[in-house]
């Protein structure tokens, strides 16, 4: 696996983008460029957060105006997003579709376009400058929950993408796991876009962009952001928090 930082990154454009499932509105007139090399996109339960991640990974299209990552159209332009764009999902059980570590490493890079011997080179590369060559033949269901994390993040790793989405990575994470993930993450040259819930997540970020009923409420640099969200949260926690949802 190349430990460079991949080649530079033009961005994420959102163009008055939206999205809709059965007339309800889910995102609503989203217009943004992602350009920092640590963004994040804050909210509660509800906001539309993970909406958005599937909208620029291209797991859902827009309704309503258009989304690009690096220039290309995410629900379209599948293969090439594969090296623009990787994705760690909060579960990695829904992430994870292979027996084996070294199946799962490899499935990325067959759908690159490399043949089987050199997917599973990388692949076992990978294992081996992580120290983990000992993992290549186990069976996925035989990893713990920190583990198959690992995995999931690995198996994003040696496709190189230029930007990585992050969806509540900590979910269900003990804490070693959680130092150990911050740390790995801290250290990877590429973009990254977390989305969560939790603001001391983003302590240090480039941008946090705050997300409330499917709009950008707040959107500029990290510290100021969040200090307003956690002080909204506050005043919100001190009531019936959820009474402003719809019944």
């Amino acid at each position: 696996m190349n430990t460079t930082a991949p080649a530079a990154s033009p961005g994420i454009a959102l163009m008055n983008a939206g999205y809709s499932v059965d007339g309800r509105v889910i995102l609503s007139e989203l217009s943004t460029t992602l350009v920092e090399q640590r963004i994040g996109i804050l909210g509660r339960n509800g906001s539309g957060k993970t909406s958005l991640l599937r909208l620029i990974a291209g797991l859902i299209a827009p309704t309503t105006g258009a989304v690009t990552v690096d220039g290309l159209r995410p629900e379209k332009d599948r293969r090439e997003m594969l090296s623009a764009l990787g994705i760690l999902f909060q579960n990695p059980d829904h992430q994870i579709i292979f027996p084996t570590v070294e199946e799962e490493l490899a499935f990325g890079l067959r759908q690159q376009g490399r043949s089987a011997a050199e997917a599973q080179a990388a692949a076992l590369a990978a294992l081996a400058q992580h120290g983990r060559s000992h993992w290549a033949k186990a069976s996925v269901a035989t990893l713990s929950q920190g583990q198959r994390h690992f995995l999931c993040l690995l198996s994003i790793l040696v496709m190189e993408p230029r930007t990585i989405l992050l969806d509540e990575p900590f979910t269900a994470l003990d804490l070693p796991t959680q130092i150990r993930l911050t740390r790995q993450l801290a250290a990877l040259p590429q973009r990254l876009i977390t989305i969560t819930h939790d603001p001391a997540l983003l302590a240090g970020y480039d941008r946090v962009i705050w997300l409330e009923n499917g709009r950008i409420l707040r959107d500029g640099p990290a510290k100021p952001v969040i200090a307003e969200y956690k002080s909204d949260m506050t005043r919100l926690g001190a009531s019936d928090a959820d009474a402003d949802l719809p019944r």
